[in-house]
């Protein structure tokens, strides 16, 4: 059985309500959790491309990636764990482990299991929740991977967006 079904959870995958590029992050992280993720990256059978100001190269350590100089080009690892559905990673901080997809490209069934799957497998390999947020709205998960429970849960009612048209994050605030 699917962890979450579109039924459900379509609000939550609108790229109208929930902005196109909406955010997902791994919180209180480290340079080895960092290194794990690029592990599980380079273990799997994902295809991807790390790239730093623009040039491909091959994936270097979390260490090395993380230690460049505040003024350095940003570093991008794109990784595409089905075809046609992108992930990009920016590591900054060793604090936060963070990445975009695109909602766009995940409609249907289909979309939010392999969305599903690749926060269980980030979540399984650190041992640590996995939350999505409204594009820019940091601290308002709407749902990710529970390690207790081991699955990906609702952490907001997407029925509460249909019916107030704005972002989960600013239901109830005072915004």
């Amino acid at each position: 059985m699917p962890d979450l079904l579109w039924d459900e959870v379509r609000n939550f995958f609108n790229p109208d309500l929930m902005g196109a590029l909406p955010d997902v992050c791994v919180p209180d992280a480290s340079v080895a959790g960092w290194e794990a993720v690029f592990d599980l990256i380079r273990s799997s059978e994902w295809t991807w491309e790390y790239s730093q100001s623009g040039v491909a190269g091959p994936l270097p350590s979390a260490a090395e990636v993380l230690s460049r100089p505040a003024d350095a080009d940003t570093a991008d690892l794109r990784v595409w764990p089905v075809p046609d559905v992108l992930a990009i990673f920016r590591p900054m901080s060793a604090d936060e482990i963070d990445f975009d997809v695109d909602l766009h490209e995940l409609q249907g069934q289909a979309g939010v299991d392999t969305l599903c799957d690749f926060l269980r497998a980030i979540g399984r390999r650190l041992g640590k929740p996995v939350v999505m947020t409204g594009e820019g709205d940091y601290g308002n998960p709407v749902l990710g991977f529970d390690p207790t429970a081991d699955r990906v849960v609702l952490l907001a009612d997407p029925q509460l967006i249909e019916l107030v048209g704005v972002p989960a994050g600013l239901i109830g605030s005072d915004e």
